[in-house]
């Protein structure tokens, strides 16, 4: 099966250097032309150069997913240089947080606007300039293993994943009607693939819940012992991984997939809590990857 995007415009919001910046990059690999988001102007345009790197077009979008006029410019920015959008992936979202506990009003509700809004405002512009145009698109939610299931740490982010999971299928109803799929991504922790965030060496890897407070009646919430991988294949996988995933739901080929999840985790979402797999080095693990960074750093 020869997965082909050629002809397509894809959006990308949130295309920081990892995840989003993945997908991007696999879009443009499997042939679309690809508008690269983040509020972070310098993240969007060095999307932009590792998808340039690899032979690919693209155009940096920056602007806040949450500020509705900065979604229409933006939006209206690709469909002015490229006269249309074929697939969206909703990929902003504010990663960390604390506890119940712990968390903040404030942070608590920009991490919810930002996935809130983020779905939302990129969702409904984006599929009105599909529906204007007759097109038969595909919008991807990037959700989360925390908008399946708990962890400790995570207020915000547990509670904004989980809502996600929803919008998407609720979107995938009222899109329906114009050939649009809209559809849901869980991945979990991923190992970074980036070549500029290697060499730049990342820091060790650490969960994304926040500590709590030192009080004398504080139980922990953790292990924080040597743990055995809980990862039934042995790794939770790459950017890489998840794109290649992705640029498939947004394919033809699942032309009717809609309001469904697809899950690249190493089988961690489907793992018993009982269950512990066996020690790294006994485990076959998958298949080599198959790479979408044909160039060197930046």
């Amino acid at each position: 099966m020869d997965v082909s995007l050629d002809g397509k415009v894809a959006l990308v919001t949130g295309a920081g250097p990892n995840i989003g910046s993945g997908i991007a990059l696999a879009m443009a690999r499997y042939g679309a032309r690809v508008a690269c988001n983040d509020v972070d102007a310098a993240a969007a345009e060095a999307c932009v150069r590792r998808i340039e790197r690899s032979g690919g077009t693209a155009m940096a979008i920056p602007g806040d997913v949450t500020k509705e006029d900065e979604v229409v410019a933006y939006v209206g920015r690709v469909l002015e240089a490229w006269g249309r959008i074929d697939i969206l992936v909703n990929n902003a979202a504010l990663l960390g947080g604390r506890g119940v506990l712990d968390e903040n009003a404030e942070y608590f509700t920009r991490a919810v606007l930002v996935a809130a809004l983020g779905n939302f405002l990129n969702t409904k512009h984006v599929a009105r300039s599909m529906c204007e145009r007759g097109i038969r698109g595909s919008i991807v939610c990037i959700s989360s293993s925390n908008g399946w299931t708990a962890s400790p740490g995570v207020i915000a982010y547990a509670f904004h994943k989980g809502g996600v999971n929803n919008f998407a299928r609720a979107a995938a109803m009222d899109l329906a009607p114009y050939g649009i799929r809209v559809n849901t991504f869980t991945p979990t922790m991923v190992t970074p693939d980036n070549p500029a965030l290697l060499a730049a060496g990342r820091p060790q890897r650490r969960g994304i819940g926040g500590e709590g407070g030192d009080e004398a009646w504080r139980r922990p919430a953790r292990w924080r012992g040597e743990r055995a991988p809980l990862v039934p294949m042995g790794t939770t996988g790459t950017p890489t991984d998840i794109g290649h995933c992705v640029a498939w739901m947004c394919s033809d080929y699942a032309r009717l997939v809609t309001g469904c999840d697809f899950v690249v985790d190493g089988g961690a979402r489907a793992r018993n809590f009982a269950y512990i797999p066996a020690a790294a080095e006994e485990l076959m693990g998958p298949a080599p990857m198959i790479p979408l960074d044909v160039a060197g750093d930046e």
